[in-house]
């Protein structure tokens, strides 16, 4: 399954943590790629230093607008997932997401456009109370591959966290320069 996210807007400023926490679950949890409009390009920096850390060839790239994405990546097959408290319940249609082959879940900020309920093949709503946008889109990645995610390993990585139940265990790769 190709997973790809898609960041519409930003709130100026107060965003920037937010947006990073965003690209960083799609990250670890199985995305391959984050479209973003609207941001600090700062953020690219930031990721760019934890493929190089951590391994992986997660990308991101900026665009100018969402929408024509949206339906480039529909014409290529995508099934667009927009994240919603008012869309349906995960629990009711998880089966159906893993289902897909290929999936751009739509990640909005601010307000979203109506338009965006009309373009996805599935508004998704994660519970039926206020939380933030980080916490929606890492039960929705997690639930779409069952935990496989975890296994995932990420090539070229300088560090490795061994999981362990007391103290750290982070094997460094030595590099030569």
């Amino acid at each position: 399954m190709v997973i790809e996210v898609v960041r519409i807007g930003q709130r100026v400023v107060r965003d920037d943590r937010v947006t990073t926490h965003v690209a960083l679950v799609a990250r670890a949890f199985g995305a391959k790629k984050i479209l973003m409009t609207e941001v600090n390009p700062d953020i690219k920096d930031t990721l760019e230093k934890i493929n190089n850390t951590w391994g992986g060839d997660f990308s991101i790239e900026f665009i100018d607008s969402w929408k024509p994405v949206i339906k480039m990546k529909k014409e290529n097959g995508f099934k667009i997932v927009h994240l919603s408290m008012y869309g349906e319940e995960i629990n009711d249609i998880q089966s159906d997401l893993r289902k897909e082959e290929k999936l751009l879940i739509v990640v909005g900020a601010e307000k979203v456009p109506r338009e965006i309920y009309e373009y996805a093949d599935y508004n998704v709503g994660i519970g039926s109370q206020p939380h933030s946008e980080i916490s929606a889109l890492a039960i929705l990645l997690d639930r779409i591959q069952q935990g496989n995610q975890f296994n995932k390993v990420f090539s070229g990585a300088k560090r490795k966290i061994i999981p362990t139940k007391n103290g750290k265990n982070v094997v460094v790769k030595e590099t030569r320069d």
